[in-house]
């Protein structure tokens, strides 16, 4: 596979506070990786350089070997763990804004058969995530499984080529979570995803990647405890599930080579 996504000697600093170093790191291109750490490791960071919501202080971002555009387009698409939809329009309205701000930037409305048309996408989009029978229901009214299910409608509705994940089922219960990731490995499947996701959750690292990164100080001075920044400190290529294992109840995969990046000083 091709790298899609490729960080060049990556820092992001605030004044002398450090949050991470020397990243550098090919994404391929249709991959899933899960990113995990302890909190404050900068794994959102990572997540907001890519989205565009932060410049890294130092080092380079290439999309398809050229600059990361700083501002944030249709090609990356993303999900928090808060549920990110609009609480006064419908799960139907809600999917067609994406649609309605690309086609319609001034207005955000479409009229006539333009406005056919995005419905008939959008109607498409929540059949696919599941949510095909609540058109027309206000986000208080579905469930957390099924408000983060509109949330990936969202995100998707766009065609992005990257889908970011920031602990996007942190708030669901066991069971949700397993038919979220059941949505997620059949979304990433069907539109070809590239997928990086953060998450404190080991086993939900491993049983959705196709590669987990850990990521972690490898340098410390309890003087100036902020003075050093993360690296990558594990990179695990994980063998992908096929479609009769998703249907199978989760096991987490075996990593194909578990080894640890070289850190550079």
């Amino acid at each position: 596979m091709t790298a899609l996504l490729s960080f060049r000697d990556i820092w992001v600093e605030f004044g002398d506070r450090i949050i991470l170093e020397k990243i550098n790191l090919d994404i391929a291109e249709k991959s899933i990786v899960s990113i995990v750490g302890p909190s404050g490791a900068g794994k959102s960071s990572l997540l907001r350089l890519v989205l565009g919501q932060q410049a890294p202080s130092r080092g380079r971002i290439l999309l398809d070997g050229a600059p990361l555009a700083s501002e944030c387009g249709p090609d990356r698409g993303v999900v928090f763990q808060r549920y990110s939809v609009f609480p006064h329009l419908t799960a139907l309205q809600n999917t067609m804004f994406g649609i309605e701000c690309a086609k319609a930037p001034l207005t955000a409305r479409l009229f006539g058969s333009a406005r056919r048309a995005a419905r008939e996408e959008a109607v498409a989009m929540l059949e696919a995530v599941g949510l095909g029978h609540s058109l027309d229901q206000y986000p208080a009214e579905l469930s957390g499984g099924m408000q983060q299910r509109l949330a990936f409608a969202q995100a998707l509705i766009k065609r992005p080529r990257i889908l970011l994940l920031d602990e996007p089922f942190g708030a669901l219960d066991p069971g949700i979570r397993a038919d979220m990731h059941a949505l997620v490995r059949r979304l990433w499947r069907e539109h070809g995803l590239t997928i990086m996701m953060v998450t404190h959750d080991l086993r939900e690292a491993f049983s959705l990647g196709t590669r987990v990164l850990a990521i972690d100080k490898v340098r410390h001075d309890p003087h100036a405890p902020h003075r050093f920044g993360a690296k990558v400190v594990y990179d695990l290529p994980l063998r992908q599930r096929d479609e009769a294992e998703d249907a199978a109840p989760e096991k987490e995969p075996v990593p194909e080579q578990a080894h640890p990046q070289a850190v550079a000083h």
